[in-house]
């Protein structure tokens, strides 16, 4: 049986923050912890955050993951030294990664993943996958997983950040780090399951660029002219500019079918781009030419009423039931680059205040990437400029 125990802390010194997040959950029971997941600001060094979880509870497998700042128990930060921690009691799981994980190469590197995993740990009913947020096709990722487990698996989870610069992002495994990694932890205990759900609230204006060239995950022309060049032009930025400049004001929007629409709150899906190769920038997914990709600018008061309205659905699904755990995915852009720190602060307690449980906050470990897993329409789906949420229940 699995059991579920967080903290966080914003501190300078790497090892003292591993230590301080492991006391806050855990107290002085280090030895009983079988699963560290860390996220940790780019600020910290991953080298000795695995290194000092490894010293202090050495029977435990150490994974982790750069962000752009953390959400816990504590509430929300979003420096340059955050450090969040979720720690599992149990050994109801198994664990499989891989490195040099790209967008080309994202369908043949997960199915291997999947398969390792598969293969060592029966009994696998959800799975929680963190990849690299540069370069990554991960609809291929989806794919990949589902050939090996079925459609029913639960995939949740993000993708790594920077400080939202769009330059590198951080993953850590079995004592490695990694700049272009990913890894999976497929949980097997029976008595447990996951809800999970997204939502944005920006909304689509204009008229939308026509992809005209593309390439899997790679979109090389819109409106039939190169593509960075006809991007950062709509969004009144040059072509020497970053991916960092377009992050906060360029998420690109699909439009959705109307039942999958109704279900999300909003007409579009988005997606973010977070690299560019010269006239040519990579998209988060597969993009099919002829796709209409409109502009999009956010609406706070929707932010607000879908982030209530998703949390009562997966509470009303719940019925009486309180999740044993929390794991949460936002997007950078909806964190401090989005809103000031008091209505940030009030985004979060809407959030969290509805899953306590006799006035505690369960369980809680929560990410700013640069995307997030989540089902919609009954599917595992990836998500850009969302909050998503997945609560683990006891059956």
């Amino acid at each position: 049986m699995l059991h579920f125990y967080s903290g966080s802390t914003r501190m300078v010194n790497t090892r003292r923050g591993v230590a301080e997040c492991m006391e806050i959950a855990l107290g002085d029971h280090f030895s009983s912890c079988d699963l560290l997941i860390f996220h940790a600001s780019i600020g910290h060094s991953f080298e000795e955050l695995i290194d000092e979880a490894a010293k202090l509870a050495p029977g435990a497998s150490v994974l982790a993951a750069s962000c752009c700042g953390v959400v816990g128990r504590e509430g929300v930060s979003e420096s340059m030294k955050d450090m969040a921690l979720m720690a599992v009691e149990g050994r109801e799981f198994g664990i499989s990664y891989a490195n040099e994980v790209f967008g080309y190469n994202a369908y043949e590197k997960v199915y291997q993943m999947a398969e390792e995993l598969k293969a060592s740990t029966p009994g696998v009913n959800m799975i929680y996958f963190m990849a690299s947020g540069i370069d990554m096709n991960n609809d291929a990722c989806i794919q990949a997983i589902q050939t090996v487990f079925g459609s029913k698996i639960t995939i949740f989870g993000a993708t790594s950040s920077d400080n939202m610069k769009g330059v590198v992002s951080y993953q850590a495994v079995d004592g490695k780090v990694f700049e272009h990694g990913a890894y999976m932890i497929g949980f097997s205990d029976p008595d447990l399951y996951v809800e999970t759900a997204a939502t944005h609230g920006f909304v689509a204006f204009g008229e939308p660029l026509i992809v005209t060239k593309s390439d899997g995950n790679k979109i090389e022309e819109l409106n039939g002219k190169p593509a960075w060049g006809e991007y950062t032009s709509r969004l009144g930025l040059l072509p020497t500019d970053t991916c960092g400049e377009t992050i906060p004001i360029g998420a690109l929007a699909e439009e959705l079918p109307q039942q999958l629409a109704l279900e999300y709150g909003n007409n579009h899906i988005l997606r973010v781009v977070t690299s560019h190769e010269g006239d040519a920038m990579y998209y988060a997914t597969d993009i099919k030419e002829g796709t209409r990709l409109w502009l999009t600018q956010r609406d706070e008061d929707r932010i607000f009423s879908e982030m209530s309205r998703m949390v009562a659905r997966m509470n009303s699904r719940a019925g009486e039931k309180k999740p044993v755990a929390v794991f949460h995915a936002d997007c950078l852009a909806r964190g401090r680059f989005l809103f000031n720190r008091i209505l940030k602060e009030e985004l979060v307690n809407s959030m969290q205040f509805p899953f306590y449980n006799s006035g505690q906050c369960p369980p809680w470990l929560g990410m700013y990437g640069f995307g997030e897993f989540a089902r919609l329409g009954g599917e595992n789906t990836y998500h850009n400029y969302t909050t998503a949420l997945y609560a683990i229940y006891r059956k």
